[in-house]
């Protein structure tokens, strides 16, 4: 959720891995760097490591490199009506000024291509923030569709992205001269240092943040105003290693894992992000017999009831039987629940406060499912 992206998608063995605007700052961190959709990111920062840039985040302030997410702009007269009848939310719920979480959804399949973030600046200009691997294929399919007039600008290096996350966010970004205060899910225009910043009440942890879109030749600029103000406030550059275990904490779905073209929004509980009543949209008829049909799996959490860690791809069965039930599509330890958590494409027949068993190298390991999110936080507040 808010921006679900593909963080655990490595680029493909001989391809060209794009560094972050970011790159020599994460040098000077000591940073462990690793491949995502393409782009060499932190994993994490010599000094913190995931589970103290994980607690920073939920007790302080943590500021994120997230460069990597891809960046378009879909512009010309009547873009947000043509996007209404591809992307699966509604752009009529929303006014200019706001963001708005939703999928691009295959025709045929009604698999998720991808899902991403889009801000509506006007309705002849929509900005979409999707995954990295993600984002040429998403501008073919929105470019190949588009009527005379809408251009589709795929603008994926043009602009860097920053993300200030945790309790002490607002007060990190009034030191830097940004502002705070708007609503959640919405956006604001402002500067820094005399280049263009937009700030939007968006995140991927689930505690109140922000996230910055700026020129990626002002990223560095911007980082360092925010490392240095955030002295005050503890902050810590956190990576993509606590990005994960914050999200899997409040049961955000990870692109590739929890939902992909094998995994429709129906299956992965996301029909909240769809425009039911629209006259049409991408995937909507193979959706819809979906939810009609109430059959197939559904994405559920998992709570751990041992010392248990489940991991993407662990069979889910029930206690004493060998029959499968379906499988873990993330998990990890939770820093703040201090226990495994993970997130699993289950039957049917298997409902919240169940246990089930998870194998794990010969071994099975009880879980109880829960509806996430596994912690209570700040996001909306």
């Amino acid at each position: 959720m808010a921006n679900a992206d593909d963080d655990a998608q490595g680029g493909a063995a001989g391809t060209h891995q794009s560094p972050s605007p970011l790159h020599q700052r994460h040098l000077d961190l000591g940073a462990k760097l690793a491949s995502f959709g393409g782009w060499i990111m932190p994993l994490e920062y010599a000094g913190g490591g995931v589970l103290k840039e994980h607690a920073a985040v939920r007790g302080r302030v943590g500021v994120f490199d997230v460069s990597h997410l891809g960046k378009v702009t879909v512009r010309g007269p009547g873009t947000a009506a043509y996007l209404n009848t591809c992307l699966s939310n509604d752009l009529d719920r929303i006014g200019p000024g706001r963001a708005q979480y939703t999928l691009c959804v295959d025709d045929a399949s009604g698999g998720a291509v991808d899902d991403l973030i889009a801000y509506l600046r006007s309705p002849d200009e929509v900005f979409l923030i999707p995954n990295a691997a993600n984002t040429t294929e998403v501008c073919r399919r929105l470019t190949s569709a588009a009527p005379d007039g809408i251009d589709v600008l795929d603008e994926h290096h043009d602009h860097a992205v920053l993300a200030v996350q945790g309790p002490s966010g607002d007060e990190l970004l009034r030191a830097v001269g940004l502002p705070t205060g708007h609503d959640y899910m919405s956006f604001v225009q402002a500067e820094h240092a005399g280049a263009p910043v937009t700030v939007c009440r968006t995140g991927y942890t689930g505690e109140r943040g922000y996230e910055l879109v700026t020129p990626s030749a002002a990223a560095t600029s911007l980082w360092d105003a925010l490392m240095t103000a955030g002295s005050d406030f503890g902050v810590l550059a956190c990576g993509l290693g606590a990005r994960d275990t914050l999200r899997t904490e409040m049961g955000y779905p990870l692109h590739g894992q929890d939902i992909s073209m094998e995994i429709s929004p129906v299956e992965a509980r996301l029909v909240w992000a769809v425009g039911w009543s629209k006259d049409s949209f991408w995937g909507k008829e193979v959706l819809t017999a979906q939810r009609t049909a109430k059959a197939g799996p559904l994405l559920r959490g998992l709570v751990a009831s041992g010392r248990g860690i489940a991991r993407p791809g662990m069979s889910v069965g029930l206690p004493g039987s060998r029959a499968s039930v379906g499988h873990v599509t993330s998990g990890t330890f939770s820093p703040t629940r201090r226990q495994g958590i993970a997130l699993a494409l289950l039957d049917r027949s298997v409902h919240d406060g169940d246990e089930v068993s998870v194998g794990m190298r010969g071994r099975h390991e009880a879980f109880v499912v829960t509806k996430p999110p596994f912690v209570q936080t700040g996001v909306r507040t």
